[in-house]
């Protein structure tokens, strides 16, 4: 497991997001969403992450980069895809 630390943001409230654990299969909320997203891959180095939309489709391939400050909450992944 890759663990790294968010660095603390502010977002356009002005309110405080707090640290936490960032890791590859951890899910997210990103900035500019209402959907749930799985980490798949971190550059510490760059600050960016590749991510999928979650839970996803096995036919689906879309994965995409983000700066780790996009992201706002890290959430429980729930197998439950009514959920």
């Amino acid at each position: 497991m890759i663990n790294s630390k968010l660095l603390e943001k502010k977002n356009e409230n002005n309110n405080l997001i707090c640290s936490e654990n960032l890791y590859k299969g951890a899910c997210v909320k990103i900035k500019n969403s209402n959907k749930s997203f799985q980490v798949i891959g971190i550059n510490i180095d760059k600050k960016i992450c590749w991510v999928r939309e979650w839970p996803f489709a096995c036919n689906s391939k879309k994965t995409f980069a983000l700066k780790i400050s996009q992201i706002t909450l890290q959430i429980f992944c729930s197998n439950n895809i009514s959920e």
